[in-house]
């Protein structure tokens, strides 16, 4: 399909309908949607085609061909989800195999739901990073980043925004999960590094014969229980969301799911927008909602972030599921709920001032003017009723590319956009069960933002009474099958694998 050249009427086409070619200056897309959704779908294509063509002009004409024009549309005009609900995960939700929940009688659930359950606590790190579309290097160290050599966690969420570059062929164009991949693989080979050299040095100290399996060399069956394993990963346009957990938690995790929310181009595209996780982790429910909003210093620019915020909140849906299960569908019906991202807000006062203040380090004078942090303290804000653990490290944005100077203090910059310090980067969370321990930023020169860490030690519901089928798929000795069956059908593997090669 050849792009349209404006002017262009549709009356020419097949149909007598004309369709008017939206020009630069006109009304979105969205104003007409009484009226276009009357138009039969080819008529919808082609009006697109027209309106987005002025995102195209540097765009070569075999990627024009890899734009999916009739996904967009339909996504636009029908409210449709931006993506589908697959994602990639380590192993499949217990639901698949054997929903435990489902295993006590009448009784038991009655009396389960009558608040007979106890509380664990479990640790959870979460972080947030724009990596302003740059691709990790190899080599990347993100130890220090994740904590992992003085610190363990149960539970890690990882939010980033701009892992790809956001440019035409990226957010109009077909999806590729090659850069997904790549930081999913570099977390996982963080998480189980440390895990592996203590396991490696405690049998070394006790004087064992070296032990070697075929998925991973020094590594016991005790600690294949434990390797971290990716319970969601989701991608839409630049937003990615990982979440691991320990491997002897995953028994416990039931019905993942996401939901992808756009907000940018034309209201509904991925540029901008958010991608929302959620699973139970025994009797409690968790969502984690990764956002990056509407950028821009200017006021109708903190109007966009807070139109951006709203949609997200009312748009996220999660699948019902069975109709014997009660689930939450939007964000705030959930147990524990953790908001990360890019948020882009800003301070509000002038650039000069801002500068000053940021040289003088006077953070509680900018923090009085943060526009995110009104907005959840004030009554009727946008976050009202959400939290945030209190900022006493420097702004996070934005950065001369490898280095720790503020972009709008470089010398010789004056012609392009300032962009004056600010706290783009930001965790909420919202309900109880929720305790933050650390809230901080981290040092890392690979963008122009600075990632932000949050520690928190979560509660979550404990079944007291079990009946005996259901305690045996909770228990460890189910656990122990469950390990030793994969490390056999992974040792299988091998043993075929190498016939396959003598032969």
């Amino acid at each position: 399909m050849q792009v349209a050249q404006r002017p262009v009427s549709a009356s020419a086409k097949k149909g007598s309908i004309s369709v008017p070619i939206m020009g630069p200056t006109t009304s979105p897309i969205s104003s007409s949607l009484i009226y276009l959704k009357h138009l039969p779908f080819h008529n919808l294509c082609f009006l697109l085609l027209a309106e987005t063509n002025s995102l195209l002009p540097s765009m070569p004409e075999n990627q024009k061909q890899e734009v999916i024009w009739p996904r967009l549309v339909a996504n636009k005009l029908f409210r449709r989800p931006l993506s589908s609900h697959s994602f990639v995960a380590d192993f499949p939700s217990t639901e698949m195999l054997l929903d435990v929940t489902n295993l006590d009688g009448p009784e038991m659930s009655k009396r389960s739901s009558n608040d007979q359950k106890d509380r664990r606590k479990y640790k959870l790190f979460a972080s947030t990073w724009n990596v302003g579309g740059v691709s990790p290097p190899n080599d990347l160290n993100l130890e220090d980043w994740l904590d992992t050599k003085h610190n363990s966690y149960d539970i890690y969420v990882l939010g980033f925004q701009e892992i790809v570059p956001l440019s035409a062929k990226n957010v109009l164009g077909r999806e590729t999960s090659s850069i997904s991949m790549k930081w999913n693989s570099l977390i996982r080979a963080t998480l189980n590094k440390s895990l592996s050299n203590s396991h490696t040095a405690q049998e070394s100290k006790a004087g064992e014969k070296q032990k070697v399996h075929p998925f991973k060399e020094g590594t016991s069956r005790k600690q294949f229980a434990h390797d971290f394993q990716c319970v969601v990963s989701k991608q839409m346009v630049g937003i990615l969301v990982s979440v691991w957990v320990r491997g002897d938690l995953r028994r416990y995790i039931r019905r993942p799911s996401v939901s992808c929310v756009g907000c940018g181009i034309m209201g509904c595209l991925g540029n901008k927008g958010s991608v929302s996780v959620r699973f139970w982790l025994q009797e409690t429910s968790f969502c984690f909602v990764c956002c990056h909003l509407a950028s821009g210093a200017k006021q109708e620019d903190e109007m966009h972030r807070n139109s951006n915020a709203m949609e997200i909140l009312s748009r996220t849906i999660f699948p019902s599921g069975p109709s014997s299960h009660d689930l939450p569908q939007k964000i705030l019906d959930h147990d524990r709920i953790i908001l990360l991202g890019d948020l882009n807000y800003r301070i509000s006062l002038p650039e000069s001032m801002t500068c000053l203040l940021v040289e003088q380090k006077e953070w509680n004078i900018l923090l009085q003017n943060d526009q995110l942090h009104g907005e959840v303290s004030s009554d009727g804000g946008v976050f009202e009723g959400w939290h945030e653990g209190a900022i006493t490290f420097a702004p996070t944005y934005k950065y001369q590319t490898n280095s720790d100077t503020y972009y709008v203090f470089i010398q010789g910059k004056k012609g392009k956009k300032r962009r004056a310090p600010a706290w783009c980067d930001r965790i909420l969370w919202y309900g109880e069960g929720l305790k933050q321990d650390l809230y901080d930023r981290f040092e890392s020169r690979l963008s122009d933002h600075r990632p932000v860490r949050a520690l928190f030690t979560v509660e979550v519901e404990v079944p007291r009474d079990l009946n005996s089928l259901r305690s045996f798929f909770l228990s460890d000795r189910f656990d122990r099958i469950i390990s030793d069956t994969e490390l056999f059908l992974k040792d299988d593997q091998m043993r075929s694998a190498r016939f396959s090669a003598t032969i």
